[in-house]
């Protein structure tokens, strides 16, 4: 028969859900973001912005809870790697968060400027790959699973490419003429944005190895 689990264990349990909670929530909210883009839609950009706000919380909610079972229950290394792991994603976590705002904010700003140059074929494209991996970076997470958290590492360097490239052709479109730059250089700054949440996702995968090894790739 099972043992029941302790206040300690329980603490440790909500902790892990909370992270989930989080996660989920921020995925949401990149995924709006960038339908904002796609459709200059700014009443669904300022539903990501007002979001913000309760990431925030959740963060510092999760960073408070770990922290006093640091202090009181002086935990043994496994759970002080569980802890660490937390309190890292949680961070992890609220950064891409802020660049969904930031992705918002973007998208509140062109849509005032009319359609697109071109259509949005690339950032879409980059925005699928670091959701996917933002996923399987969590779902690592979940089931302990050091392989996923590797596949997730890997996928960094197609993200990056695909940035590289990216940038390159909308620096190409801004030296075509002044009509080109306003659009163009925001789209950088939101390809630059994806290239980030994609080291991000990258960071997870490296704590959920961490977690269950007790090493730091």
């Amino acid at each position: 028969m099972a043992r029941p689990l302790s206040a300690y264990d329980r603490a440790l349990l909500d902790l892990q859900r909370d992270i989930l909670r989080m996660g989920d929530l921020v995925r949401g909210f990149l995924a709006k973001s960038l339908e904002a883009l796609k459709r200059q839609d700014i009443v669904l950009a300022k539903q990501v912005i007002e979001g913000d706000a309760q990431i925030d919380e959740l963060d510092y909610s999760i960073e408070e809870k770990a922290l006093d079972l640091i202090a009181l229950q002086q935990p043994a290394p496994g759970d002080l790697r569980i802890l660490a792991t937390v309190m890292r994603v949680g961070k992890e976590l609220e950064r891409i968060g802020d660049y969904a705002v930031n992705i918002a904010e973007t998208a509140e700003r062109l849509a005032g400027k009319g359609p697109y140059f071109k259509p949005l074929v690339d950032i879409p494209c980059m925005s699928e790959l670091a959701q996917i991996m933002l996923h399987k970076a969590l779902k690592a997470l979940v089931q302990g699973d050091i392989k996923l958290a590797r596949e997730v590492i890997d996928a960094d360097d197609q993200v990056d490419r695909l940035f590289e490239d990216l940038y390159e052709e909308l620096v190409g479109f801004m030296k075509k003429g002044p009509e080109y730059v306003d659009q163009a250089s925001y789209l950088a700054l939101v390809a630059r944005y994806l290239e980030r949440i994609a080291d991000h996702a990258v960071n997870i995968g490296e704590m959920v190895i961490f977690r269950e090894t007790g090493v730091r790739p």
